[in-house]
């Protein structure tokens, strides 16, 4: 049977709710760490659909894994047991702190479920006052409800207010966080160890250490975000473990499935213990489709070798963006680990981006005057200078 090809529309259709300032090139195809639009032209991309497609495009191993995950069953259900999803919850216990998963859709809705089971862990040891969450300044945490309250983007929670309740942001201060992290009120705070959408910002070591002091002392849950951090692109397979600081909860999505819709939610037994049948649930999560093409996307990035690979690109690009910083005058500043990186210009951002787009590289912004770049985690030596040449004639235009 031949296979259909869909036609390349010219225009951005008018039945698409309108929530995205979509660019006007449409992407058809990819190869390695490129991505290919309808008039045959190709880009260097340091978006990887904002650090979902870790593995690029193409890669021949995932093709094989959808092939064959496709032949068996698609969904059934939490109501009963598959191998698949049980089996990759075993595999991201043994890589990391937690002892139970909890499988859903996306990051947001991670951070959600997240926020539910510190709360029933919270009102088990402090009864129904202990149930605020605490979100510090720069965060970004997903746009449902709970996790918009916990989110630092002023444009994008006005026109939602009121906002879900007991969700609070504070300053990224220790001294604010000690009067802030009251024992009786408090269930859970929540941190991205690197804030991707609030300038690539990261958090320090002692900061963090500190932080889980406060909670161990007062017994509130800490939370990692590492929905855009995690899973390979600070060089280790989490970011808590450069930081040598564990939480109670972690959660993940982004490239966790490849591509296809996916978050974690991952828990110490002592909090997850707070969770009874009926607490939480979701009707997609862990399916046997997508949790079988998860495994392959984690035994990918927990590789050594390319873990090690992250680890000298980004070193390279750090070494890079610093000779452009000097020979251009155009970066103020230079953030980020592994193949996470956020650069201060001198300009708006926006501005940058648009003028690398039409030179051949994809970027995406994080805040008013940062460019990120968050290339695919398997790029080599020559792709990544490339695409550092292009930002570098975009910034010197």
């Amino acid at each position: 049977m031949a296979t259909m090809t869909p036609p390349v529309s010219t225009a951005i259709t008018p039945s698409l709710l309108p929530v995205y300032k979509r660019a006007t090139m449409e992407f058809v195809a990819g190869a390695g760490v490129e991505l290919i639009d309808a008039d045959g032209r190709r880009y260097v991309d340091f978006t990887s659909g904002i650090a979902v497609n870790a593995l690029g495009y193409g890669d021949p191993g995932l093709r094989q894994v959808m092939q064959h995950a496709a032949d068996g069953l698609i969904h059934v259900s939490n109501l009963f047991r598959t191998t698949q999803g049980e089996h990759l919850a075993d595999k991201l216990v043994s890589l990391s702190f937690a002892d139970r998963v909890f499988f859903c859709n996306s990051g947001a809705e991670a951070n959600e479920g997240a926020f539910k089971i510190a709360r029933r862990w919270a009102r088990g040891i402090g009864g129904p006052a202990k149930h605020e969450i605490i979100a510090i300044r720069g965060s970004f945490h997903g746009r449902l409800f709970g996790t918009l309250a916990a989110t630092d983007r002023p444009n994008y929670r006005m026109p939602f207010r009121p906002l879900a309740g007991g969700i609070s942001i504070v300053e990224r201060d220790l001294d604010d966080l000690e009067v802030a992290l009251n024992a009786e009120t408090v269930a859970a705070v929540i941190l991205e160890p690197i804030q991707g959408e609030g300038g690539v910002r990261v958090l320090e070591r002692e900061f963090v250490r500190r932080v889980r002091e406060l909670t161990q002392q007062r017994q509130i849950a800490l939370i990692f975000d590492e929905i855009q951090c995690g899973l390979g692109r600070t060089g280790t397979v989490f970011a808590y473990e450069g930081l040598q600081v564990v939480p109670d909860i972690m959660t993940l999505a982004k490239p966790l499935a490849g591509g296809l819709p996916m978050g974690a939610i991952l828990v110490t037994e002592a909090v997850a213990s707070a969770m009874q049948p009926g607490d939480h649930g979701t009707t997609f999560g862990g399916g046997p489709f997508v949790a079988t093409v998860a495994s392959y996307v984690v035994d990918r990035l927990s590789d050594p070798a390319l873990l090690g690979n992250v680890r000298t690109m980004g070193a390279t690009m750090r070494g890079e963006l610093e000779n452009i910083a000097s020979r251009t005058g155009r970066i103020r500043a230079i953030r980020g680990v592994g193949l996470m990186m956020g650069i201060d210009v001198t300009e708006p951002a926006a501005d940058v981006i648009a003028r690398a787009r039409e030179l051949g590289l994809l970027l995406v912004s994080a805040g008013e005057h940062t460019v990120r770049l968050l290339p695919p985690l398997v790029i080599g030596d020559a792709d990544l200078l490339r695409g550092l040449k292009i930002l570098e004639t975009a910034l010197a235009a």
